[in-house]
């Protein structure tokens, strides 16, 4: 692949790596932006190499995970296998119309085969193959995020009805 081709893919989904870059980097803009630049620099450098261009977006949306992954690890925030399961708490009131507030409760997972499927519209195989798992745990995670997410909608929805 030349790079007048590479340069085409990358804008092309410029604006949709940048998001999945955001949501990879727990919507942290800079540290997306870091992530995002690094990326373009692995690709441009040759370091991570196209096989399928058919498969260009998995083959993108991948490489900005890997990468933000290696940001956290370098920044010291892992997330522990145990963590990562687990739906995390209200910590705070949550307006209903906040959907990133609300996604953010989900077990990780479960939340990048959503963003992917609902925000980027990837199908449920190609997200597995971006997060490199089975696509029966694909659908499993898929299936799970999204009964989950309509339970935190509705809870909230119910605090905001009666406060709490």
């Amino acid at each position: 692949m030349n790079r007048k081709q590479l340069d085409h893919i990358l804008k092309s989904y410029h604006r949709e790596a940048y998001i999945w870059a955001r949501q990879c980097c727990a919507f942290d803009d800079e540290l997306a932006k870091d992530v995002l630049q690094q990326v373009y620099l692995k690709i441009l450098e040759g370091n991570a190499k196209l096989k399928d261009i058919e498969k260009a977006k998995t083959w993108l949306f991948s490489i900005i995970r890997y990468t933000a992954i290696d940001q956290f690890r370098k920044q010291g925030k892992v997330i522990s296998l145990d963590e990562s399961y687990e739906v995390e708490d209200f910590k705070e009131e949550i307006d209903q119309t906040d959907y990133q507030a609300i996604i953010q409760l989900l077990p990780k997972m479960q939340q990048e085969v959503i963003l992917m499927v609902f925000y980027h519209q990837m199908t449920i195989e190609q997200s597995a193959e971006v997060l490199q798992i089975g696509l029966g745990t694909a659908r499993t995670h898929y299936d799970r995020g999204k009964k989950k997410l309509k339970e935190l909608i509705t809870k909230v929805q119910i605090q905001e009805d009666y406060g709490k």
